[in-house]
């Protein structure tokens, strides 16, 4: 069984940075492109980042561009998502995920809370 696991996420004050780790366990990692997705309260659930099984290639959305930053230790198991100039929209429960072969994703996390103070 697929297990993935987030920690780091906290309360940080705007224009702070937290660094997020997903812990993958049970299944197949480092033949698989990885992703962050992110949910705030009354919104729904959308893309953040993702990183291709070699780490090579990376996508982010545009709202992050520039201040995040994807990439991943497949020794580890571990994809990490580096946030810096961190604002107040940036507020949301962050979810690792994993994709599937064929396009999707499979395996969520169960996600961690990331709250930026004005």
């Amino acid at each position: 069984q697929v297990q993935l696991v987030e920690s780091g996420g906290g309360l940080v004050q705007a224009g702070g940075s937290l660094r997020l780790s997903c812990a993958a366990s049970g299944g197949t990692f480092t033949t698989r492109r990885m992703a962050w997705f992110r949910q705030a309260p009354g919104k729904e659930r959308e893309f953040v980042a993702a990183i291709s099984s070699s780490g090579l290639n990376t996508n982010y959305a545009d709202s992050v561009k520039g201040r995040f930053t994807i990439s991943r230790d497949n020794a580890k198991d571990t994809v990490y998502l580096q946030m810096d100039s961190l604002k107040p929209e940036d507020t949301a429960v962050y979810y690792c995920a994993r994709a599937y072969v064929t396009g999707g994703y499979d395996y969520w996390g169960q996600g961690t809370q990331v709250t930026v103070s004005s």
